[in-house]
């Protein structure tokens, strides 16, 4: 009750702000309002390279992300944040912007009605997923009938989401309630990366010089909430079947890598992927990567290279947190119950190369190089009329 109260204070006040700026003109403007990285640098990037001038800004949630693109020298303002300051720029740009390109879910959206030529673009964080979010995240139906509308006003205020497949259509749908007349099919921008030989051969270089010519294998498992206290692949075991071929780099989320014993990368065989701003470029490295629920081997599948899966906590992770569909039948590689299977599988070489490029396809329909260019494009569509 208590949070909900701070949820509705926090949005009377920013809709006070945002009708009051909503008397200021639109301008030929794009706000990126970022909780990630990585797709709203790949649309920068390309739009700096156009010659048309373009006036940018960032409203960020967390101080990576505003740190991050501070570097670009382009307005950086922190965002759901109760400072009055950056409540009341963020409010102004925010009324004020032709197009404004979201990662995320944000609340601020509830309580913002954009004037008719306005058209907020969702550029959302996943290419495919294997947990269920939105509307059919378990936990919604636990929330107060007041919560579950939000959510749906939020949804509501979607224009367009970029797709980069027809079966990511099929789950925002479902997951945001809203018809296909909302979908654009021009790729995830971010899975350019996987299609630039210069950056390709730039990891080969990094390959050798990070193992000694020894593989790279990633373990990147999902952040769970309650954050895991103990790893619970056995980097023993590990280290002592695979450290002869093997480097193993660890990819944790920030809030678990607090729970781990630093002390653990002191070992030539365990390296600290949190190093890696970008996952992708570390993807780039990896010669076969480890996970359960993350997204990450949506992207990592267009690379063509193995995966294991070890969802060590299965049956209980899909019944608190919420899995779709059958899991065992979605994932392209095998799938690990314990370390020593999965020492086993990588010793035996236990993968479907064309299971991964068929998943890829299936997944990765519309990302085929050129997303950022595309999406830019249709940016620019917008901005001029």
């Amino acid at each position: 009750m208590v949070k909900e109260l701070l949820i509705d204070g926090y949005l009377f006040l920013f809709k006070v702000l945002f009708n009051v700026c909503k008397f200021f003109s639109l301008k030929e403007k794009v706000v990126f309002v970022c909780s990630y990285t990585d797709n709203s640098q790949y649309v920068y990037d390309e739009l700096t390279r156009r010659e048309e001038k373009t006036d940018v800004v960032f409203l960020c949630r967390g101080k990576a992300a505003c740190d991050h693109f501070a570097e670009t020298g382009e307005r950086v303002v922190p965002i759901e944040t109760m400072r009055v300051g950056a409540m009341v720029r963020s409010a102004y740009h925010l009324a004020t912007a032709k197009v404004i390109v979201i990662d995320n879910y944000f609340g601020f959206l509830a309580a913002a009605a954009f004037k008719k030529p306005v058209v907020c673009i969702q550029l959302w964080h996943a290419c495919g997923a294997f947990k269920t979010f939105g509307l059919e995240d378990h936990s919604v139906a636990l929330r107060t009938v007041r919560a579950r509308k939000r959510f749906l006003n939020v949804y509501r205020h979607f224009d367009k989401i970029v797709v980069g497949s027809d079966a990511m259509q099929e789950i925002f749908k479902q997951s945001f309630g809203l018809d296909e007349s909302h979908f654009i099919h021009l790729g995830i921008p971010r899975t350019d990366l996987f299609f630039d030989l210069n950056r390709e051969k730039q990891a080969e270089k990094s390959l050798h010089r990070l193992s000694s010519g020894k593989k790279l294998l990633l373990y990147a498992p999902t952040f769970r909430d309650p954050p895991m206290h103990q790893l619970a692949l056995n980097l023993e075991v590990m280290k002592k079947e695979l450290a002869s071929d093997y480097v193993l780099i660890l990819r944790l989320h920030p809030l678990e890598q607090k729970e781990v014993d630093r002390t653990i990368f002191r070992d030539p065989f365990i390296m600290d992927g949190s190093k890696w701003e970008n996952v992708n470029e570390l993807l780039l490295i990896t010669d076969l990567l480890i996970t359960d629920y993350s997204s990450i081997p949506f992207e990592f599948a267009l690379l063509k290279r193995p995966m294991i899966f070890f969802p060590y906590d299965l049956h209980h992770y899909e019944k608190s947190r919420g899995l779709r569909e059958n899991y065992t039948d979605m994932v392209p590689g095998p799938i690990a119950s314990s370390t020593q299977e999965l020492v086993h599988m990588i010793k035996e070489h236990r993968f479907d190369e064309q299971k991964t490029a068929q998943f890829s396809e299936y997944w990765n329909q519309y990302s085929k190089g050129q997303s950022s260019r595309h999406v830019v494009d249709y940016l620019f569509d917008c901005l001029r009329k």
